[in-house]
């Protein structure tokens, strides 16, 4: 996460490939992710600590564990989301009976079919507007019970084929309970750098809350 004041935040070209897209995108779910842990509450504030990424001060996990088991899990996702493969990414947090309760859901769109490069200062300006708009989504989001946990979930457009990579192997099929009822969805921010740079990247971040009942 620390980068050299010499050096842009993500230590891009002005142009990159599709592959450090994927990077770039890995990177940001990972500080997304870790916004979002320390947005609930769930650990203590002495559980992170300030860091700068893409001109903006946002926060990094201290604890290993912690820090560990988000890096892996969206590194993870770097080779499925070069592919074009990966549909959604969410952080699905749960009660005592492990029945989620609340979800942040990431969709991600990658034009697999477009232009090979992409402009460095459009992706990062439409990177950077989701971190200045999660502060303002806690007043939308609930307080979670006692005992609750969470996890990263990631939904595939179809399911990855057995590789001997190390990293894709981290994934395996879920048994998460499904809301019997359609979840109370908000939006949070919708990122489009196509009509800017004609990047063929969209991700739509939202929150999915379980209705009573459910």
């Amino acid at each position: 996460m620390d980068r050299k004041d010499n050096q842009s935040p993500l230590g891009f070209n002005d142009l990159f490939t599709s592959g450090e897209t994927a990077r770039i995108l890995v990177e940001f779910l990972e500080v997304a992710i870790t916004s979002i842990v320390l947005l609930k509450g769930i650990y203590p504030p002495g559980a992170f600590e300030r860091r700068k990424y893409m001109n903006l001060v946002v926060h990094s996990a201290r604890y290993p564990e912690l820090r560990d088991y988000i890096l892996s899990a969206v590194s993870g996702l770097h080779p499925f989301i070069q592919k074009g493969l990966v549909e959604r990414v969410a952080v699905i947090f749960f009660n005592s009976d492990s029945i989620p309760v609340e979800r942040f859901m990431f969709k991600l769109t990658v034009n697999q079919s477009y232009g090979s490069r992409v402009e460095e200062a459009n992706l990062e300006f439409s990177l950077r507007s989701f971190f200045i708009k999660l502060p303002f989504s806690e007043s939308l989001t609930r307080v979670l019970p006692q005992d609750c946990r969470w996890e990263i979930t990631a939904y595939f457009q179809s399911l990855p084929q057995a590789s001997t990579s190390k990293d894709e192997e981290l994934w395996i099929q879920t048994d998460t309970q499904q809301w019997q009822q359609p979840p109370l969805i908000t939006p949070i921010k919708s990122m489009s750098s196509e009509p800017l740079s004609h990047c063929p990247i969209n991700i739509q971040v939202y929150l999915n809350q379980r209705l009573k009942g459910n």
